[in-house]
């Protein structure tokens, strides 16, 4: 699960399973920077920003949105991180996010736990964060039923069999306002607390559950 969930190529394993996920594309260390960049952003013609993100790395680090006019700018970003060996993904910005930012479905031993919204992070053009993490606004959200079908779905499509100590499930509406996978958190994402009634305690009751359940297979 870890080695799986580092690495947003899982985007593609997820879309591939039939699962709704933000377009996603990427450039490798050994693809021409330009052309794949071209390419992309001829295939998605009405999106007037784009992201470029590390497919491994941590929190909000090296990712950075840039206008279609940015070109250059994203070229010497992507250019950046192949030079340390690093694949690259390539997502358009859908504008809904600046509005209704994102939600975050977060389920504990399998069930569903609470939700929070998260505002937007990226700035156009802004440079990527030398924190861990970009300044977050965190609220509690009641998600749509829609969003809690769609977590579900990306829950089953996980490659794992029995149910995980937690997952996160991280989403944003497209134009349309249909919810679309941003990312899927299983290694060590906030998972808000403060803002679910009792899920610290119902996440201590899981830990010791899989805490015993372990020893009995000693």
């Amino acid at each position: 699960i870890v080695h799986w969930n580092i690495d947003k190529h899982y985007l593609a394993d997820l879309s591939r399973a039939g699962i709704a996920t933000v377009p996603s594309r990427y450039i490798e260390p050994r693809d021409a920077i330009e052309p794949a960049l071209r390419d992309f952003l001829d295939e998605f013609p009405d999106s007037r920003d784009f992201v470029v993100k590390p497919c491994i790395g941590a929190g909000s680090r090296d990712a950075r949105r840039h206008s279609r006019d940015q070109f250059a700018a994203a070229t010497a970003q992507i250019k950046g991180l192949l030079a340390q060996g690093r694949s690259v993904l390539l997502q358009p910005y859908l504008d809904r996010v600046d509005s209704a930012g994102e939600t975050a479905l977060v389920y504990i031993d399998g069930l569903y736990s609470h939700a929070i919204r998260k505002g937007p992070l990226l700035s156009r053009g802004a440079d990527s964060t030398n924190h861990l993490f970009a300044p977050e606004q965190i609220d509690s959200r009641q998600p749509g039923a829609d969003e809690r079908e769609l977590g579900d779905r990306v829950r089953a499509a996980i490659p794992h069999t029995g149910a995980l100590l937690y997952t996160r499930v991280d989403l944003i509406r497209d134009g349309n306002g249909a919810p679309l996978v941003l990312e899927l958190e299983l290694v060590e994402p906030s998972l808000f607390f403060i803002h679910g009634e009792q899920s610290a305690q119902r996440m201590a009751t899981a830990i010791l559950g899989h805490a015993a359940e372990a020893r009995t297979k000693c």
